[in-house]
């Protein structure tokens, strides 16, 4: 098989909500939102094409709602509207770095972003522009994780970059166990059998069936995407 980890022409990139409070733990931290658009601006500037999924859990999760007494999918789309407020906000700090962007949404909004068209999107990708894919699949009951998935799929994205708080997959949580042990490649299936939580199983599914690759990597590292995009072996590929 050929290595996933080459030069793009198309990539998905998967941001959680979370990443955007940084050690705020909820919320948009301005901070946090312009150095992820610059490190947006970085690989666009060598040439890729960037569609962005960003969750919505910094400001409210549909199991919260659920947690409250709140019927599930009342509380998931609450959900994917907070996925919007992060989308918009992604959208001013790129285009204050005078990169061009459009948001699409699952849910129709019309007044504040563009509702989901995979040929617009796939037009303005082909502009040069930035997408920023919210409000997930605009059905309750899937994540931010499966959205990314069947958007990359949709739009002929040649990887999924899935970034988190740790620079890869482990066998176990490194936060809570020190012996735990970076995996640098995995299969999907090997990733379904051990329960790594990585992504929900709806997600990895989609990309398995679709031979879709995924690297997860740290958000939190200077240049990560750009490395990834020169081929610089960072994170976990799962293929």
């Amino acid at each position: 098989m050929a290595d996933p980890q080459k030069s793009y022409r198309r990539i998905m990139v998967k941001l959680s909500g979370e990443a955007l409070a940084g050690s705020m733990k909820n919320g948009i931290n301005p901070d946090i939102v312009k150095r992820l658009a610059a490190e947006i601006k970085e690989a666009h500037d060598t040439g890729v094409q960037i569609a962005l999924v960003i969750g919505g859990g910094n400001i409210f999760r549909g199991t919260l709602g659920e947690s409250l007494g709140m019927e599930r999918t009342q509380g998931d789309y609450m959900g994917m509207l907070a996925t919007v407020i992060n989308a918009l906000a992604m959208q001013d700090a790129l285009e204050q770095i005078g990169i061009s962007t459009r948001v699409l949404t699952a849910i129709e909004m019309r007044s504040v972003a563009e509702p989901y068209i995979r040929r617009r999107a796939i037009r303005h990708l082909e502009k040069n522009r930035v997408i920023i894919l919210a409000a997930g699949t605009g059905n309750p009951f899937f994540t931010t994780d499966t959205a990314a998935s069947l958007r990359a799929i949709e739009i002929g994205a040649e990887v999924l970059m899935k970034a988190t708080k740790v620079d890869g997959v482990y066998d176990k949580d490194p936060v809570k166990h020190s012996d735990a042990v970076k995996i640098e490649q995995i299969s999907y299936q090997e990733v379904v059998e051990k329960k790594l939580r990585i992504m929900d199983l709806t997600a990895i599914s989609l990309c398995m069936d679709n031979q879709m690759p995924i690297v997860v990597f740290d958000l939190f590292r200077e240049n990560s995407i750009k490395e990834i995009l020169n081929g610089e072996k960072i994170g976990t590929i799962i293929s």
